[in-house]
C-alpha cells in the first residue's frame, strides 16, 4: 500500500542502543489523503520520538467505513509493505506479475528490494473497509534483497487463558509465521474475551508496542483505549494483559533497529541522496529499477516534489 500524502515530510531516524522497560502512549495523528483513497487514516508510526519499533517504521489503521480504495501503481524501496485487513478485500497487483485478493486474517508481504511497484483496488461498491498498513525497514537498505511477494492465507495460530490470536510475523507462543522477516520481528493480531487475563510470553531482547484495535484493556498497569500506541520498551519477557469488556490488539516486537534511516513518501533509504536517486528512478519509469503493474496501462502515481532541505538521521 501507498502512503498516499499529498505532502510528505523527510523523516529522519537515527539507531539507538536498546533502552530498558517502559509504557508510553503516542498519540495517532490523522493524516488526510483524499484523492485515490479518500480514507481516515491514523497514523501511529513513525513519531518523532519514536521513528521504529524493531525495524516496523511504518504503521497507518484505515477505517472501517464504506469506500472505495483505488491505488494505481506506486513505487517501494527499502522496505517490506505488510497489508493486513480487518474489513472487506483487497486487489493486489505488482511489477513481478502477481494478482492476487487478500481478506481478513490473510497476510499480504512485499519486499521491494531496491525496487518494486504495485496496486492496491478493493471490491465491490463501496464496500466496508478497514485494516492496518505497515512496513518494515530492510537491511542495507535492501541491497543484496530480490524483490518478492508472498501471500498467507493459514497463519498459525496462538490460544491462551481467554486470547486468541494470529501470528501474522514471527512466533509467538510457540506459533511461528512462515512470512519472510530479514531481521528478528514480531506482528500479531489478539483478541481477548470479556473478563480475560493473561501473561504473554516475550522476547526480552525485544522492544514491543501495542495498538488497541477494538475496546480497551490494562497492559502491564497502564489502560489504553483504541488509537494511541503504547511503547513498551525492552527487557521483558512477559506481557501481563486484562481486559473487562474484550478487546482487539496489535502485538508488535523486533530487535532495535541497528542502522540509521530516512523516510519520505513511499521510499526507505540511509541518505537524503537514497531518496532522490529513488524518486527519479520512478519518475524517469526506470523499469530496471521498478518494473511495470500489467492491467492499468500508463496510469501510475507520480512523486511529489521532493522538499528542498537536505536531511540527516537525528536521534529519537
Amino acid at each position: 500500500m501507498s502512503n498516499l500524502d499529498a505532502r510528505p515530510t523527510e523523516t529522519p531516524c537515527r539507531a539507538i542502543e536498546q533502552a530498558g522497560p517502559e509504557a508510553r502512549l503516542l498519540e495517532a495523528r490523522d493524516v488526510p489523503l483524499g484523492g485515490v483513497r479518500a480514507m481516515r487514516v491514523s497514523r501511529t508510526l513513525p513519531q518523532r520520538t519514536l521513528p521504529t519499533v524493531g525495524a516496523w517504521c511504518f504503521l497507518d489503521r484505515f477505517g472501517p467505513e464504506r469506500t472505495d480504495m483505488v491505488v494505481p501503481p506506486h513505487p517501494h524501496t527499502g522496505l517490506q509493505t505488510v497489508t493486513w485487513p480487518l474489513h472487506g478485500e483487497i486487489r493486489h497487483r505488482d511489477s513481478l506479475g502477481s494478482d492476487v485478493v487478500v481478506r481478513p486474517s490473510q497476510l499480504n508481504l512485499m519486499t521491494s528490494g531496491p525496487g518494486i511497484a504495485h496496486s492496491e483496488i478493493s471490491l465491490g461498491e463501496a464496500p466496508l473497509l478497514g485494516g492496518m498498513q505497515l512496513w518494515v525497514a530492510l537491511p542495507d537498505s535492501g541491497i543484496g534483497i530480490a524483490p518478492a511477494f508472498e501471500q498467507h492465507t493459514d497463519l498459525p495460530r496462538f490460544e491462551s487463558d481467554g486470547v486468541r490470536g494470529i501470528v501474522a510475523v514471527g512466533e509467538l507462543g510457540g506459533a511461528v509465521s512462515p512470512a519472510t522477516a530479514f531481521t528478528p520481528l514480531l506482528g500479531a493480531q489478539l483478541e481477548f474475551d470479556a473478563g480475560a487475563k493473561a501473561a504473554l510470553p516475550l522476547r526480552s531482547d525485544f522492544e514491543h508496542a501495542v495498538l488497541v484495535l477494538e475496546g480497551s484493556l490494562d497492559v502491564a498497569g497502564t489502560p489504553v483505549e483504541a488509537g494511541p500506541l503504547l511503547y513498551l520498551g525492552a527487557g521483558r519477557d512477559e506481557l501481563p494483559l486484562s481486559s473487562t469488556a474484550g478487546a482487539k490488539i496489535f502485538l508488535l516486537g523486533g530487535e532495535p533497529f541497528p542502522e540509521d534511516l530516512v523516510m519520505w513518501w513511499n521510499f526507505v533509504g540511509r541518505s537524503h541522496d537514497d531518496i532522490v536517486a529513488a524518486r527519479e528512478a520512478w519518475e524517469l519509469h526506470d523499469q530496471s529499477r521498478f518494473g511495470a503493474v500489467a492491467g492499468h496501462g500508463g496510469e501510475r502515481i507520480p512523486a511529489p516534489p521532493i522538499p528542498p532541505l537536505r536531511l540527516n538521521p537525528r536521534r529519537r
